[in-house]
């Protein structure tokens, strides 16, 4: 690993003094760290043949945490001095009170690393991504003459995070990240649709930046607003639906994702609480976490309490065998953390959160699956959605969309929302296609207010008698 010129607790605090405050307010605790984290990062918005917007940004700080069975202590600053963290430490250390915890075992060192630590933001100058994004433009415009307004946004970030524990564990991770999205607006006759592609990992910008990536990305917005364009109003009713890979998966995430982690089941607000070795999926349905996939955005070496990235298995042949875990909830409940606990920065206390969610795929061609279909949706590319945890009921709007009838498509359709919840979907799952697939990178995911980066995937699937809205008889 080459040396990102973040190192808090050498140039910064003096390593003894910070270990002997820490030990302080987590005397008598279950748990505890300090979190120090650098971030420097960068965008461009291009949009209607004009920059919009560039900025570029640096921050740092630090977080103390004590943590006392269900109680948790935190405070952060973004001075990072010794005197700030002495005052963090008498505020965390209200949580432990008279103490009489037992400090909770180390997480165990890895020498995974599962991306570069380069810096995205210094691969390329200012001017050449500016550059970058007029070619853009000019391209998309060039594709199609019906194309009326074009936006393309980049993005780029360094996130540096150093982990110092009451045992005298010392850890580091660098995160980089790059993402490249854009966006058409195309008009025929008066009526006017969009189409959107994009996405990136944790590497630096070179791959999205090749020709070969962006152009692809530009011609696959802009089918999508051609599809939209001869769109019809989508129908409303009881239907069968048919799930495209990739990206389709955050259906699964919102739906499922969430219910399953640690802390909404240890207090029994899930509607997956309760459930382990039970049956809750078809058969055949296996869902994993696995914050392990090189380069991906979701992926972590590391999660923000020091604890390994790990492969997990929530569903194995329709059947709950696990949760996602920080440590404390993990310690709460008598089980191992399972290397989910994130944060967004170091404002912010870590949670179970997931990383790289996805579902398995079967053996049956995709395009059998679709012939299959007899009257229903085939759900291309997804848009917003939003879960209510306590009963896993989902709605999610439909980017690109078909009416299939008779395993043949109809037309497109626009204005779908697919409505149903998460654990009656698992157990209508009728078919599992071959063809399991990654989103391209694009995912964010929000939970409490924080915001972190995910990754999503599935195989094309059919689901029996999801609530469709639309606007059509």
């Amino acid at each position: 690993m080459s040396d990102t010129g973040f190192h808090p607790f050498e140039t910064v605090f003096d390593k003894d003094d910070a270990l002997s405050i820490l030990r302080d307010a987590v005397s008598g605790a279950d748990d505890g760290e300090i979190f120090a984290e650098r971030r420097v990062s960068e965008s461009l918005l291009l949009d209607d043949q004009r920059i919009k917007s560039a900025s570029y940004n640096a921050a740092e700080g630090f977080g103390l945490r004590a943590v006392r069975g269900e109680v948790t202590g935190y405070a952060h600053s973004t001075h990072m001095t010794i005197d700030a963290l002495r005052r963090a430490a008498q505020t965390a250390r209200l949580a432990v009170g008279d103490g009489g915890g037992t400090l909770a075992d180390a997480p165990k060192p890895t020498n995974q690393r599962l991306y570069t630590d380069a810096d995205p933001i210094a691969g390329a100058t200012f001017s050449v991504k500016l550059d970058l994004l007029r070619e853009i433009d000019e391209y998309m415009r060039e594709l199609d003459k019906r194309v009326v307004q074009v936006s393309v946004s980049m993005a780029a970030s360094l996130q540096q995070i150093e982990i110092l524990r009451p045992d005298g564990l010392h850890l580091r991770d660098t995160r980089p990240m790059s993402r490249l999205n854009l966006s058409v607006i195309v008009e025929q006759n008066g009526r006017r649709e969009s189409g959107s592609a994009g996405g990136g990992g944790r590497a630096g910008l070179d791959g999205v930046m090749a020709p070969a990536t962006w152009q692809g990305m530009a011609r696959e917005a802009l089918r999508i607003a051609l599809v939209n364009l001869e769109a019809e109003p989508a129908p409303a009713g009881v239907l069968d639906v048919v799930l495209g890979p990739g990206w389709p998966g955050i259906l699964l995430h919102e739906a499922v994702g969430h219910g399953l982690e640690g802390d909404f089941n240890r207090k029994g607000t899930s509607a997956f609480a309760g459930l382990l070795g039970q049956q809750v999926a078809s058969k055949g349905v296996t869902v994993l976490d696995d914050g392990t996939i090189p380069d991906r955005r979701g992926s972590i070496t590391i999660d923000d309490e020091g604890t390994p990235s790990g492969k997990n298995v929530l569903i194995e042949d329709g059947v709950l065998v696990g949760y996602m875990q920080d440590r404390q909830n993990a310690r709460l409940v008598g089980v191992a953390p399972t290397g989910n606990g994130r944060r967004e920065s170091y404002a912010h206390a870590p949670m179970p959160r997931m990383t790289n969610t996805y579902m398995l795929g079967g053996d049956t061609a995709p395009e059998d699956i679709v012939a299959d279909l007899k009257d229903g949706i085939h759900a291309v590319g997804f848009g917003g959605g939003q879960v209510d945890i306590t009963n896993g009921k989902f709605v999610f709007s439909c980017t690109e969309a078909y009416r299939v009838k008779n395993g043949k498509v109809v037309a497109p359709v626009k204005g779908a929302t697919l409505i149903g919840d998460g654990a009656t979907a698992l157990t209508k799952i009728r078919a599992l296609g071959n063809d399991m697939a990654l989103d391209p990178g694009m995912g964010t995911c929000g939970k409490a207010g924080q915001w972190v980066p995910v990754g999503v995937g599935q195989p094309t699937l059919m689901i029996g008698g999801l609530t469709v809205g639309g606007s059509a008889a």
